[in-house]
């Protein structure tokens, strides 16, 4: 197992979480929580692509208007439309097969040094997609809490 397949797995366990909620319930907030469902993705999103390219010199390769609405230390500022949820789910894979083939095209050459609030410090690309790994399954975890608390339909 190689850290693109784990990756691949991790998104779509979120994305089969998303994909049985319909946008009010995807934007809701529960009590005692500060982001929802939709928030989780689009953030494990925009962190792979700022960590591993932006930190790499390279372009990322989302709309650049999404990384400040999910970037580290965001929260929802309100609902999000079903334009943008159905952009932000098209980008679940699609910018993982782009990492995966950039990687083995050797584009991920220089990577800035950065220090996570998990208290490890990245000083190279691979570094970067393994600990992107413990932080998308870290939101994994909160998907399935959110989860719980959800309104049915």
């Amino acid at each position: 197992m190689n850290t693109f397949t784990t990756l691949r797995q991790i998104r779509k366990n979120i994305l089969s979480v998303i994909e049985a909620y319909d946008n009010e319930q995807l934007n809701y907030i529960p009590e005692g929580f500060n982001n929802n469902l939709i928030w989780n993705l689009g953030h494990v999103i925009i962190t792979q692509q700022l960590l591993c390219y932006k930190l790499s010199n390279l372009q990322v390769n989302v709309n650049p208007d999404l990384v400040d609405r999910y970037r580290k230390g965001s929260k929802p500022e309100g609902p999000v439309s079903d334009e943008e949820i159905e952009l932000i789910k098209g980008y679940t894979f699609s910018t993982v097969d782009k990492m995966e083939a950039d990687y083995k095209a050797g584009l991920f050459k220089e990577y800035k040094e950065y220090s996570t609030s998990f208290g490890l410090t990245l000083s190279n690309s691979e570094q970067a997609m393994e600990f992107n790994n413990a932080h998308e399954g870290m939101h994994l975890g909160f998907v399935l809490a959110l989860k719980k608390f959800i309104p049915k339909r």
